[in-house]
């Protein structure tokens, strides 16, 4: 009997030990969920592009301007960047296309065309050229403003254009 109370904890203590160091308990570690605009840019970070935006819908967000490395660099049309003109990067209307940007603070606005794409920061729809940002109260020591992007006219890949929320009876259109 007491070779078998002798087996017994023997090979309790056996289990016992076996257990307690060879399986530790699986700890799955899930990531918070990003912020939805976070998500936005891991996917375009990705290598997918945003989808163009041929609605020609009004959009609300944050507008910045051209950084001075960028002067006299070819942008997404071809053209090259001039600081004085009214070129603007977005990163879903079409190349080509016509908006009013208005500054929702101050009210004040511009015309300008799509030449270029981006800008790359979470929260900004717009980038504009120094001129325009200027033109609608946009300082170098602000860098940043709430905006109205409006478009006008939209080119559609079949070679029309679409009237945007802004008609271009609205407002004259200021070319290059």
């Amino acid at each position: 009997m007491v070779g078998m109370n002798l087996l017994a904890t023997v090979l309790l203590a056996s289990a016992l030990c076996v257990g307690a160091t060879g399986c530790k308990p699986q700890v799955v570690y899930k990531p918070a969920a990003a912020p939805p605009d976070e998500q936005t840019q891991r996917t375009t970070a990705s290598g997918s592009r945003p989808q163009p935006d041929l609605s020609g819908r009004t959009r609300f967000g944050k507008a910045s301007f051209y950084a001075k490395k960028f002067e006299g660099r070819e942008m997404a049309d071809g053209n090259t960047m001039d600081p004085q003109s009214n070129n603007a990067a977005s990163r879903t209307l079409p190349l080509g296309t016509t908006a009013k940007v208005t500054n929702v603070e101050t009210g004040q606005s511009a015309v300008v065309t799509i030449e270029d794409r981006g800008p790359y920061v979470n929260g900004r729809i717009v980038d504009l050229s120094s001129s325009t940002a200027h033109k609608i109260g946009i300082t170098h020591e602000s860098g940043v403003a709430e905006v109205k992007v409006a478009p006008i006219l939209v080119p559609l890949p079949d070679g029309s254009t679409r009237s945007g929320a802004a008609t271009p009876e609205a407002e004259p259109l200021q070319l290059k």
